[in-house]
């Protein structure tokens, strides 16, 4: 390991002196111009320089500014949303000023859109062999949510989410999930206890301002845990004029849990320095269908603080973020009477808690915004600098982050202040990314990242995971170069990660009647329930892929990627309940990493009247890990802890295929209007020969696999903008899910899924003032328009049921209802 740091470090000392030597002796010159569309100047278009992360964003007046640009060849990329991108080349001269104008012709593809996610360098959706999907706050605004993740899922086909109540969404991509998606925000790894099931994606929805989502295999980039894909949710960056402030007030509400929601952003741009700042909340009570009634234990209360600074200079540029999120959720558990049906609560320990007589909620608590006892706590800090230094015509990239996750559950009714699970996850990131300068039209890419990561146990009473220390280090290598209408790209990169923890010992506090963490001391020569580990997981990824363009408006991609990742803490360490989920984890001191191999084929179509894509995958993975339920030697399932349900997790091999299609319909002859349809289907099986020789057919798929789903949306937009009103339109949209009978039935783990379908309206509108400025957006929006009592398959509350039978016939705690809601969003 020393020698693999010193080669590390003596290449990149080598190559800053190569660059500076270079820089030294480079000449530059400035690119400059103006972005219109049928006559009139664009504001806020993307100009970048094409393999580089040099880039401007144009000004009221349609004008941007490259300076620094080193001399000789380049390629001018302008893209905007519902514009062509438009691609222009360019030869710059040291010491000169060249003139690049740009006319963009409007349309609704978004197959042209820049993207920079699960890639080097900056690239487009079109020319990426990898699978990517992009979502505008425009489209999240379109499709009110009460939380980032749904959001994205309405817009791209293969992402699904596993849910836990409104507030608690899982991204899952392809069938796969947890620690295999790798959830980014503005390129920082997030790093929360991200294992459990009973909590979501620590960000601010209202500062988002894209997400990007990269489906399959994406551990080239980013090392373990992008198994089956990348999130990537991007704040808004500061734009507009020059010494102005400029912001914005967003209110939202939703009918069926009372969900309010606020949020003020304010930005300030100087000449090389700009500044953010966000503060915003959500409060929500229960939420209500018409067999449940309303859910008790789903409200919430959300708190978020984000600030950014930056400063952008010829040298390069250097941003700092800092963000705070705060949210209290209650901890659902699905109790209630056996004949009326309705919601009970615990008021008592487990030990006198009888299941049969515990009080019923009132109607008044039902409704009640007020936080219950049993909750859960989650707060979650980052402070991280994203910077580059142009060095000629080389660039290195530096990302630094530090992050803490607290994460506490209230699990005791009569002693409500202990905590039952209390966890501290400290985090610190590094990334550093070296493009080297264009050689023949080759681009290549040097990069090194990984983590260093300590957890802690704090005062609780229940402790599923040990005290740990972790640290990550990876380092690749990525190739790109065009041949004409060839695009290839790939690379490899080698992981490594040290897992460990010492003795860790757990005892009765007799003054408390619960469990407490011991010292050796006082463990008296007691058996540690984590025995101390040091274990080291190491891995070779990498990927190839291509895309030819069989002409201007169709092209063809392929990919082959080889994933890795490490297991994560529960698999490897857990031995301890998790109160919020009611369940006895138990990991695998032996497991080995998961490998997957994925291959993707796509075809995409971008014609005058339409937009299409086709893209099949197929997934092999290798020491596949999966939960399942404890046997005793006389087959009754093992009872650690009474009420809860026993899982250890076991490791085979397993096989995932499946295929995404888009059509989306925008006749030239009517521009007005937008169909817009997709469909996802995926299938996930289960290699274990054992356990399928025992079980039968109910091993036969693996867990949590989405059914076959489609979506369809009729939009239609007013074509001129009046005096006052741009941007109107109306839609209908139409969501089918399949029955689910492929599903992993061993041990009840999963059951069937019927059907469904889901109607939904919107409508909104900007209202501008004299000068054509926008003074208020409206959205308004319906789901679940028929009110369709429904279950989810991905729906963990679907298994929070004590009883066997129902006097309704109906088992389990069923999704929303129907949901009116209405946003508000006054720029200034």
């Amino acid at each position: 390991m020393k020698a693999f740091f010193t080669s590390w470090r003596v290449l990149f000392i080598a190559l800053l002196l190569s660059t500076f030597w270079q820089n030294a002796q480079a000449q530059h010159g400035t690119i400059r111009g103006r972005v219109t569309a049928e006559g009139k100047a664009l504001e806020f278009v993307s100009v970048m320089l094409a393999g580089t992360a040099l880039g401007a964003t144009t000004s009221k007046e349609g004008r941007y500014q490259l300076t620094t640009v080193a001399a000789g060849r380049h390629e001018v990329v302008f893209s905007f949303l519902g514009y062509d991108s438009q691609r222009l080349p360019v030869e710059v001269v040291g010491g000169q000023t060249i003139e690049v104008n740009a006319t963009l012709k409007p349309t609704t593809s978004k197959l042209g859109e820049v993207v920079v996610t699960g890639v080097s360098r900056t690239t487009e959706i079109r020319r990426s062999p990898v699978p990517i999907a992009v979502i505008s706050k425009r489209e999240m605004n379109l499709n009110l949510n009460t939380n980032l993740i749904d959001a994205a899922v309405r817009g791209v086909p293969g992402l699904t989410a596993m849910t836990t109540g409104p507030n608690i969404s899982k991204p899952f991509i392809r069938g796969l999930g947890y620690n295999r998606v790798l959830t980014l925000y503005n390129g920082l790894r997030q790093e929360g206890q991200q294992w459990g099931d009973e909590h979501g994606i620590e960000v601010d929805q209202y500062d988002i301002e894209r997400v990007e989502v990269v489906k399959g295999p994406a551990s080239l980039m980013y090392g373990s845990d992008a198994v089956a894909g990348v999130i990537n949710m991007l704040p808004a960056h500061p734009s507009g004029p020059v010494g102005k402030l400029r912001g914005d007030v967003v209110t939202e509400y939703h009918t069926n849990n009372g969900l309010v929601g606020t949020s003020l952003g304010l930005s300030y741009r100087q000449p090389d320095w700009q500044y953010a700042f966000r503060a915003s909340q959500k409060t929500a009570a229960n939420y209500q269908n018409r067999v449940d009634g309303r859910v008790y234990g789903t409200a919430f209360r959300e708190l978020n603080l984000s600030g950014m600074v930056g400063v952008d200079k010829p040298w390069g540029y250097s941003h700092w973020y800092a963000t705070a999120y705060h949210n209290r959720q209650e901890i659902p558990d699905g109790s209630r009477d056996s004949l009326s049906r309705r919601f009970t609560k615990q008021v008592f320990e487990a030990d006198l808690d009888d299941l049969k007589n515990r009080p019923l909620v009132t109607n008044d608590g039902l409704r009640s915004y007020s936080i219950g006892t049993l909750h859960q706590l989650i707060k979650h800090y980052r402070l991280f600098t994203r910077s580059q230094l142009r060095l000629g015509q080389h660039e290195l990239n530096i990302m630094l982050g530090a992050q803490q996750n607290f994460r506490y559950e209230f699990n005791h009714p009569t002693a409500p202040k202990q905590a039952g699970l209390a966890v501290a996850l400290t985090t610190f990131n590094y990334d550093l990314r070296y493009n080297l300068p264009m050689w023949h039209g080759l681009e290549t890419t040097l990069g090194l990242n990984g983590m260093a990561q300590h957890n802690q146990n704090r005062d609780a009473t229940d402790f599923p995971i040990p005290d740990y220390s972790l640290f990550d280090l990876g380092s690749y290598v990525f190739l790109k170069k065009s041949f004409g209408k060839l695009d290839l790209s790939g690379g490899a990169r080698y992981d490594a990660r040290r897992l460990a923890w010492d003795d860790f010992y757990v005892g009765p506090n007799l003054g408390t009647g619960f469990d407490q963490q011991l010292s050796a001391g006082e463990a008296n020569g007691e058996t540690p329930q984590f025995p101390a580990l040091q274990k080291w997981f190491r891995g070779v990824s990498g990927s190839l892929g291509a895309t030819y363009a069989l002409s201007e408006r169709l092209l063809v991609k392929a990919n082959l990627a080889r994933g890795y990742r490490a297991p994560n803490i529960t698999e490897v360490g857990s031995n301890g309940l998790d109160p919020g989920a009611h369940i006895v984890y138990l990991g695998n001191r032996s497991f080995r990493p998961e490998f997957s191999l994925q291959q993707d084929l796509g075809l995409l179509a971008s014609l005058p009247d339409l937009d299409a894509s086709v893209e099949v995958f197929h997934n092999s993975i290798q020491n596949y890990i999966y939960q399942a339920k404890l046997y005793d030697a006389a087959g009754q399932p093992v009872v650690i802890v009474p009420g809860n349900t026993t899982y250890q997790y076991q490791q085979a091999a397993a096989r995932l295929y499946g295929l995404e299609a888009s059509l989306k319909l925008h006749p030239h002859a009517a521009p007005w209007l937008l169909f817009d349809n997709s469909l996802a289907f995926v299938n996930g099986l289960n290699r274990n020969g054992a356990l399928k020789e025992q079980h039968g057919r109910a091993a036969r798929y693996l867990p949590f696999m989405p059914p076959l789903r489609t979506r369809s949306e009729l939009r239609a937009t007013l074509a001129k903008p009046t005096s006052w009103l741009a941007q109107t339109y109306a839609h209908m949209g139409l969501e089918m899910v399949a029955t689910q009978n492929r599903f992993y039935a061993v041990d009840n783990t999963e059951t069937a899924t019927p059907g469904y379908a889901l109607w939904s309206l919107g409508a909104g509108t900007t209202f501008v003032n004299k000068q054509e400025k926008p003074w208020l957006q409206l959205f308004v929006q319906l789901d679940n328009v028929f009110d369709k009592a429904y279950q989810s398959n991905l729906n963990r509350l679907k298994y929070f049921e004590y009883y066997q039978t129902s006097p309704t016939g109906r088992l389990g705690i069923y999704n929303m209802g129907r949901n009116f809601s209405v946003k508000a969003i006054v720029p200034f």
